[in-house]
């Protein structure tokens, strides 16, 4: 400990890597989308917690402890364009779990980008991390990011009824995982 990726990450179309202060234009414009932070606890940010919320993310390039928080950026391999975030919660070090999330500028949803930015990070978890299990947890009328965490070989383990209220309302979630002895058959 602590567990920090190899920064950059690379995919076939991606690059991972942390944030940095030039990247608050697409924070603050994912973040203060009330479509894109739909199914969020939170609600649209403003620029200050736009920038607060920055700072979080800089600092989050390692897990050092149970709770952590790493984040990303994630850019177009090709451009170099800013299109997304993914972010990994280290859940439990006793039971060896951690959560994947994952949010994308409208612009570039659609695409594939959330499976393929999510893959290495979950490379990450079960390799370096030597997790046991990583969840997936969103509002069950999120479609979008259902489909994303079934691409990554992850079944719904849990569709939790009406279990918060969340914006006025009350919301359903689902909750799928994948362990590691089936993340090394998914990616092999």
């Amino acid at each position: 400990m602590p567990f920090a990726p190899d920064w950059p990450l690379e995919t076939e179309r991606l690059l991972l890597r942390p944030y940095r202060e030039d990247d608050f234009a697409l924070l603050y414009a994912m973040q203060s989308d009330a479509d894109v932070v739909r199914w969020l606890y939170e609600e649209p940010r403003d620029e200050e917690e736009a920038r607060a919320l920055l700072g979080r993310k800089i600092a989050g390039t390692e897990l050092a402890a149970e709770d952590d928080w790493l984040s990303a950026v994630v850019t177009l391999r090709a451009t170099g364009e800013a299109v997304g975030d993914v972010a990994f919660h280290w859940v439990s070090v006793e039971h060896r779990t951690g959560e994947i999330g994952y949010m994308f500028h409208p612009a570039h949803q659609g695409r594939g980008y959330a499976t393929e930015a999510a893959r290495p990070l979950l490379d990450f978890a079960f390799g370096e991390m030597r997790l046991h299990r990583v969840i997936g947890r969103t509002e069950a009328r999120n479609l979008g990011s259902a489909r994303v965490l079934e691409k990554l070989g992850m079944r719904l383990e849990a569709h939790l009824v009406e279990n918060e209220f969340v914006k006025g309302e009350w919301q359903s979630e689902l909750v799928y995982a994948v362990l590691a002895g089936e993340w090394v058959g998914a990616a092999g």
